[in-house]
């Protein structure tokens, strides 16, 4: 990073552009207070209201002391506060619990630059450092703030900056503008690759020759075959090694950057102990003040991702609880994998382990993370650092074609990384959810999970060349089933019909834990032996919404009209016995034979890791479905 000043390197600066943050970077210690964004005079500079006082206790402005602590050398942290006006600079800093401390208090008139030397010695399970400014009598004007590290520079890394894509043109052009607009973020940045899999291309999206000049030469773009996010983004760490960068950080093409999470982002990683893979974080980006998550590990007996605590909450809004006081957010998070929405990986982790696996979708980034924390190099989901990243909240990519990806690749990841006989509780629980889908009449997502499980028993050897296959072919398949061709209009279905509701009339309630299995034997007999009638052929039984599409529900009609996720529109699902009869023998089967098989599974899958990760077989991948680049 640049000299902060003579004898310190700066780590990051203060962010106080309101329009570009997901939460006004200054709160008032007052809840009654408001934020006034005529205050803010630029992204480094805000002033304080005479006799008001304002905080930088928040998520993009304070320090994760703690995480500095753990996984770099260094043992001081200088905060340098630059002021005009009279007033008061007060330092805080907060335990593992949250329990807030007051550390210093400088007082200051005039043009002058608050100094604090402080100790990183205290955070050794969590804590921040932060600062208030507390105005006098007229306002107080923050001019500027970094945290420094004191001590010789360390030479910082260069960078490719890699975006994988898919006909999301105008989130491109907007994040190469961002990055034009903001050159100090290129600074060590080497290139700009774009790896293009769409037929919508980035190069000739209105306003790309415009962000082309703003990058000064540094974008390159690939062009290559739909080879599903885990192609794209070996593409990124492929070329990152060839081009002789230090890193490769890669990021989702639905995404809008803050330029300052990158220079954080290398600066950490610069500075850490040992080689080490630093992810941002992901929020809302149409509700921009809540966090996705703070951290994710893997539950290794369910083979799911977890929480690493319980207090965690997933979107959490800074708006509710802000940082000081939202007390688990104190407590340091130790991940094993971060989401490649925004994650800066080391060449070198990936000159020793290897790409990504070669699974189009789901699972690749917690799979690498794994795989390189087996291998001695840990990962880092670093506060402070960001994208805006479009929410799964209004999504439910367990149903559908994305099912298949779900069910294949999270079992090939038990199958390298599961330290449990037989994988835990994987294949069990993947015959439970194929048949939640089955009594939901949700056969497409079912067939789609019975070829993953088919193409799973075929070895780790077909994977490179079901890439760009596999999805065209799920695809192709969703017109033979009701339940996945979706109509925008509720009037392209029959008006609902139902003589007799289910259940007397009384209602739904999932089955309790005691009465699971009987219910479920009793829910299959009855859906495997009961005649359908024929005003349920010709008209669903009702209208379901999709937060009412549960299994236990769905289970007691013959036919219903259910909406999706997204609200665009909705699809009918029909019983149908033959093909429960069908899909429900073969996924019984297959379950069964992939836990009879299971540590030969394993072995087979654990040895041909490095072969499909490596170098080697990606280049060929490439070479077979590049397109030509600029």
């Amino acid at each position: 990073m640049d000299t902060g000043s003579a004898t310190g390197v700066q780590l990051s600066t203060m962010n106080g552009d309101a329009k570009s943050k997901p939460s006004s970077p200054l709160v008032s210690s007052a809840p009654n207070k408001e934020v006034h964004a005529e205050d803010f005079l630029s992204r480094h500079s805000t002033s304080v209201r005479a006799g008001e006082r304002a905080s930088f206790g928040t998520y993009f402005n304070a320090f994760p002391a703690s995480y500095w602590r753990r996984w770099t050398n260094l043992e001081t942290v200088r905060l340098r506060v630059r002021t005009v006006g009279t007033g008061a600079v007060s330092v805080y800093k907060s335990s593992a619990r949250g329990a807030l401390q007051h550390v210093q208090t400088q007082r200051v008139t005039g043009e002058e630059v608050s100094t604090f030397e402080l100790s990183l010695n205290p955070f050794g399970d969590g804590g921040w450092y932060w600062f208030d400014l507390v105005a006098g009598s007229k306002s107080f004007v923050l001019e500027e703030a970094e945290w420094q590290a004191p001590g010789e520079p360390v030479k910082s890394g260069t960078v490719t900056l890699e975006i994988t894509t898919l006909n999301k043109t105008s989130f491109c052009i907007n994040n190469l503008r961002i990055l034009g607009e903001h050159p100090e973020a290129l600074a060590n940045v080497k290139e700009v690759l774009i790896v293009d899999q769409g037929t919508q291309k980035v190069a000739d999206a209105e306003g790309f020759a415009e962000v082309e000049a703003m990058l000064g030469g540094k974008l390159r773009i690939v062009n290559q075959a739909n080879l599903g996010g885990s192609g794209g983004f070996a593409r990124g760490m492929y070329e990152a090694v060839e081009s002789g960068s230090d890193y490769v950080l890669l990021l989702d093409d639905d995404v809008v950057m803050e330029p300052e999470s990158i220079s954080r982002l290398l600066t950490f990683a610069d500075r850490c102990k040992t080689p080490t893979i630093v992810g941002g974080h992901m929020f809302d980006l149409y509700n921009r003040t809540v966090l996705h998550t703070f951290g994710e590990t893997v539950n290794s007996y369910r083979f799911q991702p977890d929480q690493p605590h319980a207090e965690m909450s997933l979107g959490h809004d800074f708006v509710r609880s802000n940082l000081r006081q939202t007390s688990w957010m104190h407590r340091r998070v130790d991940v094993d994998y971060n989401g490649w929405w925004m994650c800066l990986i080391p060449t070198q982790v990936i000159r020793d382990i290897g790409l990504s696996l070669p699974v189009f979708i789901k699972w690749d980034d917690a799979e690498y993370g794994l795989r390189a924390k087996s291998a001695g190099y840990p990962t880092v989901s670093m506060p402070g650092s960001a994208v805006w990243h479009v929410s799964w909240i209004d999504k439910d990519d367990l149903v559908g074609w994305q099912a298949y990806f779900h069910t294949r690749n999270r079992m090939i990841a038990a199958l390298i990384h599961s330290p449990y006989e037989h994988g835990g509780r994987v294949v069990r629980e993947t015959g439970y959810i194929d048949l939640k889908h089955l009594i939901s009449m949700q056969y497409y997502t079912a067939q789609g999970r019975v070829m993953a499980m088919r193409d799973l028993l075929k070895g780790p050897g077909h994977l490179h060349e079901l890439l760009p296959t596999k999805l065209p072919e799920i695809r192709a398949m969703a017109k033979e089933f009701s339940d996945s061709q979706i109509q925008s209009e509720p009037e392209a279905f029959p008006a609902p019909v139902m003589h007799k509701p289910p259940r007397h009339g009384q209602g739904f309630a999932a089955p309790s834990y005691a009465t699971l299995i009987p219910w479920a034997a009793k829910t299959v007999v009855r859906q495997l032996t009961k005649k359908i009638p024929q005003t349920s052929k010709e008209h669903p039984q009702a209208y379901i919404a999709h937060q009412d599409n549960k299994w236990w529900r769905m289970s007691q009609y013959d036919s219903a009209v259910v909406s999706n996720a997204e609200g665009t529109g909705a699809s009918w699902y029909q019983r149908d016995p033959k093909q429960l009869r069908v899909l429900l023998a073969e996924s019984l089967r297959l379950n069964a034979e992939i836990l009879k098989n299971w540590q030969s599974l394993s072995d087979q899958y654990r040895e041909a890791l490095p072969e499909i990760t490596s170098f080697e077989a990606w280049k060929s991948t490439f070479e077979q479905h590049s397109e030509e680049s600029k």
